[in-house]
Formats: C-alpha cells, structure tokens, sequence
C-alpha cells in the first residue's frame, strides 16, 4: 500500500491537489492511504519550503504545483 502525503496548510491549491492525487492513484488502481500533513513543522522537517507539495512513501515528487491527475499517475509507480 501506498502512503500518499499531501504537504500543506489547507488552501484551496493543497485541496485540489489532493483531489488529483486521489484521482491519480484510483486510475492507477493502487491501493493507497492517503494523509494531510498541516502542521507547518512536520511540513519544513521533510525538507518542503514551499506548498502545496506531494511525498509518496516518504519521498517529496511535487513542490509547489498542482499537476493533473494524469502528471501525477507516474509518480505514484
């Protein structure tokens, strides 16, 4: 299973990119769990300055965009 974290306070940018992730990784069939990570320290220890941003099982693959479900799709194999 796949963790899938999105790194962010909230906005609207961080809700859409999760929306895309979520869609992302349903078209890809894998099963996921996905976490919002809000809290600003925890967001700057895993080295990320500027949100919203994407860490799939612990690695950072999106920093400071929103791509589109099918952009995130390769990330998450």
């Amino acid at each position: 299973m796949k963790k899938l974290q999105i790194l962010g306070t909230g906005c609207p940018k961080c809700k859409k990119l999760a929306e895309n992730t979520e869609a992302a990784a349903k078209a890809a069939g894998i099963e996921y769990e996905l976490e919002k990570v809000t809290d600003i320290n925890e967001i700057m220890k895993m080295g990320v300055m500027m949100t919203p941003a994407l860490a799939v099982d612990g690695e950072i693959k999106v920093v400071g965009k929103v791509p589109d479900a099918d952009a995130i799709k390769p990330m998450l194999q």
